[in-house]
């Protein structure tokens, strides 16, 4: 590489030179003559000379005049965050649906319906493999964390423990408010749900019967047993089940692709859905439901905005409203899609953003979807079994308020793959001795009530990793301070290094290949 010096020409090629060049350098500097750039330039790069540059330094620049036109900005469309595109489908929603139900225009409530029906089958076509490679390889990551058996114990006792505080609430306001009274519904008017339960049904349905079955049903369930057993045997194998783990990493990563276009499509289904169900139901219907349904939402508030908040201040001690600010996308896509299916892959991406550990989140929010349901699983049944109770005249005693909660903590698993929270109600119903035509009460409702339901379960279903990663030491504080939802901001750089997404970004707004996403329930 030649070695050019200002001042000279040609360039330095032979080293040898060197002292005498030294020496002119020495002589210039103690004249006051400004010191020679020396450095090496890469092939033929002729410099100007030090009076040229003298003389370009003299020359003054010609000042921009005030009224010059800045330079165009860029014309490129601005991205709005992922938020703000659900938002706006739900405000769509809601006037397109206004429009369909006050003109009578049947075939714009027809053309919501397909959107949203579209929209729900899409996030539903992946749940099947995605439930067992998901629950099979994040089983497999616990040999990477430190007290893995402690974590999975602390992981499940605050599953309890926060939903003893849901069912607690839930008849607390089933008993302040009465919703059963002067409903003007009457036991003629329910009728027994297509899809009952037991405790029979429960325990023995939890074992396939073969292999095929459950994924072509959908029994979520089932699937669920076969990949933890399939994941604990990988575990007991080590090495040797590397070659099935490798093809089962590499497929949940192809189905985290894929569901994350469907999830791009959020904003159109969300027209779809909300439109719909404005369109069906109305605000008549909401009229007779009106006390239970301000129920349900003012139970599921209570938790999600007072519950979680002052665990995780108390409990983590780390900011609630920095959780909100990172997993709001998460929470806002389960209220307008009713799908913790769909919502599964949001909810692992804004859980890791916010500082647990990949290996431990990769474990805790796919076992939260099957048993973390604050919602469908304990506010719901217990303002329910009231409402019921007070329409068929049954009355509850302290006793089965007890009942009530066992089966909210117990048998919140049952819910796991089906839409709404049907099978948990009619479980808690069978076991008060309660009319199950009660189910059908409700049923016309439930899209309205399944939507803050189905809020509420994602939310704690990433409460409870931040609350465990906490007391484990294990939490990275720093990116919890820094995390930013889906489409949203760093409130420290205003990147989303590590942390979060760029303001306005889109594609950057997926999660790198990792075993991320799990869905285990419909709702």
């Amino acid at each position: 590489m030649p070695l050019y010096v200002r001042g000279l020409s040609p360039p330095l090629t032979d080293l040898t030179q060197w002292p005498e060049i030294l020496s002119e350098v020495r002589t210039s500097w103690r004249s006051t003559t400004p010191f020679p750039d020396v450095f090496p330039v890469p092939g033929v790069c002729p410099l100007s000379t030090s009076a040229e540059t003298a003389e370009s330094a003299q020359t003054p620049r010609a000042p921009q005049a005030a009224n010059a036109p800045k330079a165009p900005k860029s014309s490129r469309i601005p991205r709005f965050p992922f938020w703000a595109q659900i938002l706006a489908g739900l405000v769509l929603g809601v006037v397109l649906g206004g429009i369909a139900k006050s003109g009578d225009v049947s075939w714009l409530t027809t053309t919501l319906q397909h959107i949203g029906d579209l929209f729900v089958q899409l996030l539903k076509l992946a749940v099947a493999p995605l439930v067992f490679f998901a629950i099979l390889v994040s089983i497999t990551n616990l040999r990477q964390v430190n007290n893995a058996a402690r974590l999975a114990t602390r992981t499940l006792l605050w599953f309890m423990t926060t939903s003893l505080i849901a069912v607690a609430i839930g008849l607390a306001i089933g008993l302040l408010t009465n919703p059963g009274a002067g409903t003007g519904l009457t036991p003629k008017d329910g009728k027994l749900p297509a899809h009952t339960g037991s405790w029979i049904d429960f325990l023995t349905g939890i074992v396939p019967s073969d292999v095929i079955t459950p994924f072509t049903e959908l029994n979520v369930l089932q699937i669920v047993f076969m990949a933890a057993v399939a994941g604990i045997a990988a575990l007991q194998l080590g090495d040797k089940a590397e070659p099935v783990l490798k093809i089962s990493r590499s497929a949940l990563e192809l189905l985290q692709k894929a569901l994350w276009w469907v999830i791009r499509l959020a904003p159109i289904g969300t027209v779809g859905l909300i439109g719909h169900a404005i369109a069906t139901y109305g605000w008549n219907l909401i009229g007779k439901y009106a006390t239970f349904t301000v129920d349900i939402y003012v139970g599921c508030a209570l938790v999600m905005f007072g519950v979680y908040p002052l665990l995780l201040s108390a409990v983590g001690k780390v900011s609630p409203l920095k959780f909100f600010q990172g997993a709001w996308p998460a929470i806002q896509l389960a209220f307008v899609s009713r799908s913790s299916v769909g919502t599964m892959p949001v909810t692992q991406q804004v859980t890791e953003r916010l500082g647990v550990p990949r290996e431990y989140a990769s474990f805790a929010v796919p076992f939260g979807s099957t048993t973390k349901m604050d919602g469908c699983a304990s506010i719901y049944p217990a303002i329910a079994a009231i409402f019921i109770a007070q329409i068929f005249d049954v009355p509850l005693s302290i006793a089965d308020y007890v009942l009530i909660a066992f089966v909210s903590v117990i048998g919140s698993a049952a819910t796991a793959g089906l839409t709404g929270a049907t099978v948990t109600l009619t479980l808690t119903l069978s076991t008060l001795g309660l009319p199950l035509e009660g189910v059908g009460l409700l049923m016309a409702i439930d899209p309205i009530v399944d939507m803050m339901r189905t809020a509420t379960n994602v939310a704690g279903q990433s409460v409870i990793p931040i609350l465990v990663s906490a007391k484990e030491n294990i939490l990275d504080r720093e990116a919890y301070a820094h995390a930013a939802g889906i489409g949203g901001t760093s409130s420290d750089t205003g990147t989303g290094s590590g942390t979060g997404a760029s303001s306005g970004s889109d594609a950057s707004d997926e999660p790198a290949p990792a075993p991320v996403p799990a869905a285990a329930t419909a709702s």
